[in-house]
């Protein structure tokens, strides 16, 4: 009975396996005759085949004898982390949330920290390093603070990740920590003490943030990593990149992928680890006040984007996060999305689920190339430090910025419940625990900092305003 029922499921594979051979491949010739068909005179090019803002003509459809490229497997990423974070404040209550959030379904920590007098071996002390990696993102640069927790991973074996990037504490503060001489030494000393932990980072989420397209995201992102790599003579572990996620879910995905390959190259060419740890969380500029429950959607496929574009960890943005101070629910349903994702939508099961896609993959290509391009050009023109410092980087940003807000303000970029379809009845000038536009703070800085600003900020305030004036 075994072997019967044994030989019928081997028949029944093969049966599968050999299906379609009876069909004729079709060729994309023959694909683009019948759509041209379809279309009852309308052009093809004009009708299906749309330019995004970086000049990336998207098709309607990608076939094999049309790929220029041999597909190779890009090799295998690690499964990602389900990041949580935490602001310390309290430090008894952030040991005590973070215990919470592990229990809950977290797998790695990152905790922000903006007091160089935290008791940070305490706050390690209390976690279970042996098994969680643990990110922190200081808003200093402390030598000695970072020379404690190189001490704390040496002796607990623990994997930590210290955000010590004073390029991009000047983006956007607009000052150095203290000055260049001086950051930059103090990485010099970090990277010779401390070599138990990944003392180095870019934060690349700022520039998709402040509004920059895919291309300059990339470019400025591995501009601003090449300043390490000329100012740094050792970097013993892979230097860590924060990535913002958007919308555009297939751009996103490629975006990562293209990063990852191009910093590989660079990396290599300074004999440094070619190896980067990428952890990403989705971006605040599509976020909205208003009908704010669509944020969930958003980053829901923020995060797939991340996760098939090769993110080693992944941190949520709350639903409510850009008017309500943490708080349970809003952390519990941020994480809740990705343990879906993870382990009823099985995201860690494939080692490289984008590797094969022909549109992903010509997709990765163009963005490599064109970010290339634009990289060589920033380090033939001085370097990311010098055209921060002229400003040529913060007006780039601003003018595609300003593209993308025109294209919001026009209807045609759409972010349901606020530019289309907004609820009317919604109130929320009552709810907010934390002000949600730019503040302005005039002071004196080095370079003009690079803004963060959410597309739906001005929309927003003269609805708020349209509230208290009915109120009064």
């Amino acid at each position: 009975m075994k072997g019967t029922l044994l030989a019928k499921g081997k028949n029944r594979y093969n049966m599968s396996e050999n299906l379609f051979n009876e069909f004729e491949p079709v060729s994309s010739k023959q694909w683009k005759q019948l759509i041209q068909y379809e279309l009852k005179g309308a052009d093809y090019n004009e009708t299906l085949i749309w330019e995004s803002p970086e000049g990336i003509k998207v098709k309607p459809f990608y076939h094999h004898d049309e790929f220029k490229r041999t597909v190779a497997h890009s090799g295998v990423l690690p499964a990602f982390s389900i990041c949580q974070d935490i602001y310390v404040h309290d430090l008894e209550k952030s040991i005590a949330r973070a215990a919470n959030s592990l229990s809950r379904g977290a797998e790695s920590l990152r905790f922000t920290i903006e007091d160089k007098n935290t008791d940070i071996e305490a706050l390690l002390s209390a976690l279970p390093l042996e098994t969680v990696p643990v990110y922190l993102n200081l808003s200093f640069l402390s030598i000695d603070f970072v020379k404690k927790v190189d001490a704390v991973a040496k002796e607990k074996k623990a994997v930590i990740y210290v955000f010590s990037d004073p390029v991009g504490h000047l983006a956007k503060d607009g000052n150095w920590n203290n000055s260049m001489d001086k950051d930059l030494d103090a990485l010099n000393t970090l990277s010779i003490a401390c070599t138990n932990i990944h003392f180095l980072s870019v934060n690349g989420s700022l520039y998709q943030n402040a509004g920059a397209n895919y291309i300059q995201q990339i470019a400025y992102t591995l501009a601003h990593a090449n300043e390490y790599f000329n100012a740094i003579a050792t970097i013993h572990k892979p230097m860590v990149i924060q990535m913002a996620t958007g919308s555009n879910y297939f751009f996103e995905i490629a975006k990562l992928r293209a990063l990852r390959q191009i910093f590989g190259v660079i990396a290599s060419e300074y004999g440094h680890n070619p190896e980067c740890h990428i952890i990403a969380t989705p971006t605040k500029r599509n976020k909205t006040l208003y009908d704010y429950n669509v944020n969930m959607l958003r980053t829901t496929t923020e995060c797939m984007s991340a996760v098939l574009g090769g993110a080693n960890a992944v941190c949520n943005l709350a639903y409510d996060a850009i008017y309500h101070k943490d708080n349970e629910f809003g952390d519990r349903i941020a994480r809740n999305q990705l343990l879906i994702l993870k382990h009823e939508s099985y995201f860690d099961k494939v080692t490289n689920a984008a590797d094969g896609s022909y549109y992903i993959e010509e997709l990765t290509q163009q963005l490599a190339e064109r970010a290339l391009v634009l990289f060589k050009d920033i380090e033939a023109n001085g370097g990311f430090l010098r055209q921060l410092k002229e400003g040529t980087i913060q007006k780039k940003i601003q003018e595609s910025a300003a593209k993308e807000q025109e294209l919001f303000d026009s209807g045609k970029e759409i972010l349901l419940g606020t530019n289309k379809y907004p609820n009317k009845n919604d109130r929320m000038s009552d709810d907010l625990e934390l002000y949600p536009f730019v503040k302005n703070n005039p002071r004196k800085t080095l370079i003009t900092p690079i803004v963060e600003k959410r597309l739906a900020e001005k929309t927003e305030q003269d609805r708020l305003d349209s509230e208290k004036t009915v109120q009064e």
